[in-house]
């Protein structure tokens, strides 16, 4: 009778054991899985993070940055000595069949958006693979530009149409290679044509300069200067680059500040700051 009580006792102890071994294992195999499960999310969302921007990404991000309505206020009320209140407009023209993507581009003073002093076309690609850039941006001469006087201002059926935009881009101006900005530094993308500049005979100029950055919340900053022989600038800003930002919509009083109302003899403070539409 003891013994029995015993070997049932010892039983019930091996038994115990067992479920208890058992729960430990159950255990330790769901923890492994959600061990596995978390490093493997992980990985994929590191991946989706640090998933590498193709050649492409980097023009779409330029191209969006430089399109739209654009003022330099903010710099005129600093320093209205040496900067115009001014208008930047861009919009999407056409797109090559290499998939370039072509934007007008115009600037006027900010009384008189219908009275643009410079119209271009960009034309925005990714460098070539052997070259230490990531987007290329090219401005182009317009066969006529008094077709396209305020072409994103209007209604698309009333523009001249992409097929008419390619065969209207006349002579090549300048090329500027951009790079994607380092991390910390307020831009996203910088660059410039390269020293020796594009050939320019406006005001006595020999060649040409170009500087671009694209800031974020599509902000940016574009510096152009003309040079002699002997390496004089003659036209141009010189204490830096204009600063282009997006505005809401105007209001009347802003209408009437001073700054949309350079004084009358100012033909030579523009002639030199800008190359005019000839």
């Amino acid at each position: 009778m003891g013994t029995d009580s015993g070997s049932a006792s010892a039983s019930a102890s091996a038994s115990d054991s067992d479920s208890d071994s058992n729960t430990n294992g159950w255990s330790r195999a769901r923890g492994l899985v959600l061990k596995t499960l978390v490093l493997v999310g992980g990985a994929l969302l590191l991946k989706r993070f640090t998933k590498s921007t193709t050649r492409w990404d980097h023009t779409r991000i330029v191209t969006q940055s430089l399109s739209g309505e654009k003022f330099s206020k903010e710099q005129a009320s600093r320093d209205p000595d040496n900067y115009f209140n001014l208008r930047w407009l861009s919009c999407p023209a056409a797109e090559m069949v290499d998939g370039s993507k072509v934007l007008y581009v115009e600037q006027a003073f900010w009384r008189t958006p219908h009275k643009p002093f410079r119209q271009r076309f960009y034309m925005v690609k990714p460098c070539q693979k052997e070259m230490k850039c990531d987007v290329e941006l090219s401005s182009y001469a317009i066969r006529d530009v008094e077709e396209y006087k305020n072409f994103c201002d209007r209604p698309k059926d009333q523009r001249p149409q992409p097929d008419e935009v390619i065969g209207d881009v006349a002579e090549h101006l300048t090329t500027i290679y951009l790079k994607r900005c380092d991390r910390g530094k307020r831009c996203l993308y910088e660059g410039s044509t390269p020293t020796d500049g594009f050939p320019n005979s406006w005001n006595g100029a020999s060649y040409c300069t170009s500087e671009l950055s694209v800031l974020k919340n599509n902000e940016i900053h574009t510096w152009e200067k003309g040079y002699d022989d002997d390496g004089n600038q003659v036209w141009g800003v010189k204490g830096g680059p204009y600063e282009f930002k997006p505005a809401p919509a105007s209001s009347f009083v802003d209408m009437l500040s001073p700054l949309n109302f350079p004084p009358l003899p100012m033909e030579k403070r523009i002639e030199g700051s800008f190359v005019l539409q000839e």
